[in-house]
């Protein structure tokens, strides 16, 4: 396997890169959900581009990697099934979801992978996790009035990547994500319980709540069932993570056999 990036998820995904030839992934480009930088949008796409036509004249399989976020779901009704059609409510989703057609209209064999919120060592300081601790720390958090965020462990959804490589067809799209929305106010909650910590909370009103449907990723991995998802995942996730405690040896990469 063929990795074209150098940050979070490039990095966790090394250690499979045996197991998969033939594919390139495409783990570089915009990953900040607030982006709106017209120039970063363009580099990206410009690589995506270049990336899809070399595969197609090397008969390679693409990944890319999209987003399961509200800013592609939000306006669809609350659905969030890869076939539905959505209505992108951010520059970021709808920049995501014009990759994806490109990709899909490009002729090259392809894995689209929309991902719901990742949490693990090494996440850029702008995504979720990372963003709510700094807050934190600060003692004054800013949250969507009403929002729910699906969380996955960064080495769960390696496995869960590795599994739809190996068992999908040659032009896919899938939601990899846990399945269990949990609204922002209770991440918050366990995070200052476990970290000892209080702050003040503000709220904005942002439209687009939404739900990721994993009925896919459920068939295509059945032994995902094995991985814990359900209501009370998110804490496992925030503990093994975030916590000082459960972050101590967790640099190296570990795929679970499922």
């Amino acid at each position: 396997m063929e990795i074209i990036g150098h940050g979070f998820l490039a990095g966790h995904l090394a250690p499979i890169r045996h197991r998969h030839p033939g594919t390139t992934v495409l783990a570089a480009g915009v990953s900040c959900a607030a982006d709106t930088a017209a120039d970063q949008f363009r580099r990206e796409a410009e690589l995506v581009r270049e990336t899809a036509r070399r595969c197609r004249a090397e008969g390679r399989r693409l990944v890319f990697f999209s987003t399961a976020s509200s800013g592609m779901y939000g306006g669809s009704g609350g659905a969030g099934r890869e076939d539905d059609a959505v209505a992108p409510q951010t520059p970021y989703g709808a920049h995501k979801h014009s990759l994806e057609q490109e990709v899909a209209a490009g002729g090259t064999d392809h894995v689209i992978l929309r991902l719901s919120h990742v949490v693990g060592p090494g996440q850029p300081p702008h995504q979720l996790l990372p963003s709510l601790l700094a807050q934190l720390a600060a003692g004054r958090v800013v949250l969507h009035r009403g929002a729910a965020r699906d969380l996955i462990g960064i080495h769960d959804l390696v496995t869960l990547v590795d599994a739809v490589l190996q068992r999908c067809g040659p032009r896919a799209t899938v939601n990899v994500a846990s399945g269990a929305a949990v609204p922002v106010d209770r991440i918050v909650d366990h995070l200052q319980a476990r970290l000892g910590v209080r702050a003040e909370r503000s709220y904005v009103d942002v439209r687009g709540a939404h739900t990721v449907d994993t009925t896919r990723l459920r068939r295509l991995v059945p032994e995902s069932a094995r991985l814990g998802f359900g209501p009370g995942y998110y804490r496992a996730v925030l503990d093994r993570y975030v916590l000082p405690a459960a972050t101590a040896g967790t640099a190296a990469q570990e795929v679970r056999t499922i």
